[in-house]
């Protein structure tokens, strides 16, 4: 993503987006991860904190950002619920910290985690 401005230019890299809205995510109630796009096997890998960037896929067209989230959700919680919850927090993370609008918050859940104790 690029602004032009009068004194020059600022680039904002999608990795740099992706590292904030992966942020965003992990913020919300109900979310215990990021898990990668493409599914193994059927199943979802959680990945760690150092790889959230590949459960975040970022496009940017016509100076608007458009997301992808891949979560992992908890075991009993509303899916919908969480789900808008990621969707609101990222969108309100991205603009607040970018300045620029947020024209899609995707959330793909990948799967579920059940609780130590419950399992």
């Amino acid at each position: 993503m690029a602004e032009d401005k009068k004194l020059g230019r600022i680039e904002i890299s999608p990795h740099a987006i992706s590292t904030i809205a992966g942020e965003a995510v992990l913020r919300c109630y109900g979310v215990v991860g990021m898990a990668s796009k493409n599914l193994i096997g059927g199943l979802a890998d959680l990945l760690q904190p150092e790889r959230w960037g590949r459960g975040v896929d970022v496009q940017v067209r016509d100076g608007q950002v458009s997301v992808d989230l891949y979560v992992v959700i908890q075991y009993g919680t509303r899916i919908s619920e969480v789900a808008h919850g990621v969707m609101h927090g990222v969108k309100y993370a991205l603009e607040q910290t970018l300045g620029v609008p947020v024209a899609e918050v995707n959330v793909h859940v990948q799967g579920l985690r059940m609780s130590n104790d419950t399992q």
